[in-house]
């Protein structure tokens, strides 16, 4: 017998939650980004240290997070449900477990597991102890059974992590200027996993293109190009795929013919940055060149070809649309935004925080060794540092990067007016400007954000909702995708 949509809609809520994006990105984040932060970590070599300890390194192996759990102040533990927690004003958090490993002379000297802070933990997510219960058992642990969870619980206030809409990472878009000494400027945020560093594209009135990043302000383009290892002008021009629309690139090719090859683009870029020292001009100019120069591509060696010919692809795509021949970029367009959910901003939280402990650890480590009392990296490691800056950080809404508001007291004046608190999105654009075009509705949120719901004043069109049945998608593996192409025969050079 064929269900009627009815019970097809009754039994879709039956498994699945408005909220159900926010939960997979705070379990996604627990999962898999939580280990991929401590990768990224590395090895930790202390520095300044006596001779005894020269070949001395700590490096932090597998991550764990537990349940929710509380001590008492008789020592015992047992586990946190969060009635208790909202009633005893406690924070709803499950400790954090980190397998740390020392070396002298790459020989392991100790290995153990250590609790070095705790985590908030978001309600009805795979690590709270809700999840899975049936609805007798939710009243019995004093919860509604109709309530979508999708927030935490800080010193017994139910916060609510607001999504965040920003541009998206590593696409370019060129834009027209009304004020400056170009007409257009092309931008592109590069990002990778910490860094993100924005780029400008610039052509002056003198027909130069020039590039902005990181030290390298108004830099002309040919010059890195050259100094990337793309030496030859007609390398440069097939790279660029030139023909008569881009008569502007010969130009600054002209600009640029007195260096001949990749030694004299560095020595150029070194005096333009103010890197003086000649024994290390090569060496410096080339660091700045790998960290901060379109990191997403990467930041070794072998990727400063592939830099180079990035650098070509912009380069056309900016003289294109400023000669009127392709359209301005359309950065209101939905495909063009990213939405940082409660995941990914408690990745960026906790990247900061583990750093900072990195940093305490290295200070304590120094300390002691310099007293002649260090005996273990146990007694140096303090789990109340990364707990109290993460539960600071969600109780006062102030996140890395200077950004406010993201963490806010959940609204609880009916069920309605808490999930549309729960589905809201915030641009980063501040409210005082007028910025009308990304306040407009745009024909690509259909579906996906509220037409509607939106406040009056300042901050309209900047503050919206989530629409009750969308999802949010998770972050594309390229690995995979590059894999699954490769298997189809095609060429991904």
């Amino acid at each position: 017998m064929v269900k009627g949509y009815k019970d097809i809609i009754a039994n879709y809520f039956d498994n699945h939650s408005f909220v159900e994006s926010n939960l997979n990105s705070f379990n996604n984040f627990l999962d898999k980004e939580l280990q991929k932060i401590i990768v990224d970590i590395g090895e930790i070599v202390p520095t300044i240290i006596p001779q005894e300890y020269e070949n001395f390194k700590i490096k932090f192996n597998k991550i764990k997070v537990g349940k929710p759990e509380i001590i008492e102040a008789d020592g015992s533990k047992r586990i946190l449900y969060p009635m208790e927690a909202r009633l005893r004003k406690l924070t709803y958090a499950a400790p954090i477990y980190l397998e740390v490993a020392t070396y002298v002379n790459d020989i392991q000297r100790e290995l153990f597991s250590i609790q070095v802070g705790k985590m908030p933990v978001m309600l009805r997510s795979k690590y709270c102890h809700l999840n899975g219960l049936k609805p007798n058992e939710l009243v019995e642990k004093g919860e509604d059974p109709t309530d979508s969870g999708g927030y935490f619980i800080l010193n017994g206030n139910e916060r609510v992590l607001i999504t965040v809409e920003d541009l998206a990472s590593n696409k370019f878009f060129v834009k027209k200027l009304k004020v400056g000494p170009s007409k257009y400027v092309g931008k592109i945020f590069s990002e990778k996993e910490n860094y993100r560093i924005p780029h400008s594209v610039e052509q002056l009135k003198d027909g130069i293109i020039t590039l902005t990043f990181g030290r390298f302000q108004r830099v002309p383009v040919i010059p890195i190009i050259k100094a990337l290892g793309l030496e030859k002008d007609q390398d440069i021009m097939n790279a660029v795929n030139y023909d008569k629309e881009l008569d502007d690139l010969l130009i600054n090719l002209y600009n640029s013919v007195d260096i001949k090859n990749q030694k004299e683009a560095i020595e150029y870029l070194a005096k333009k940055v103010g890197i003086m020292q000649k024994d290390f001009v090569e060496e410096r100019t080339f660091d700045q060149i790998d960290r901060y120069l379109l990191p997403h591509i990467g930041g070794d060696k072998k990727d400063r070809k592939e830099k180079a010919l990035n650098l070509c692809k912009l380069i056309k795509k900016f003289l294109y649309i400023a000669n009127k021949h392709v359209p301005l970029s359309d950065q209101d367009h939905y495909s063009n935004k990213k939405l940082k959910m409660s995941g990914d901003l408690l990745e960026d939280l906790f990247r900061v925080n583990l750093r900072a402990l990195v940093q305490d650890i290295m200070y304590n480590f120094q300390r002691l060794v310099k007293r002649g009392k260090f005996t273990s990296v146990k007694i140096i490691i303090r789990d109340q540092l990364l707990s109290s800056r993460i539960k600071s950080a969600m109780a006062t809404g102030t996140w890395p990067g200077g950004r406010a508001g993201i963490s806010q007291n959940i609204a609880r004046v009916n069920s309605i007016d808490t999930l549309s608190h729960l589905q809201r999105v915030v641009s980063l654009l501040t409210s005082t400007q007028e910025n009308f075009e990304a306040r407009a509705l745009h024909s690509t949120h259909w579906g996906r954000l509220c037409p509607v719901e939106t406040p009056e004043g300042t901050p309209i069109g900047l503050r919206k909702n989530l629409t009750l049945l969308s999802t949010i998608s998770k972050t594309i593996d390229e690995a995979k995708i590059k894999k699954q192409l490769g298997e189809e025969s095609l060429n991904l050079s």
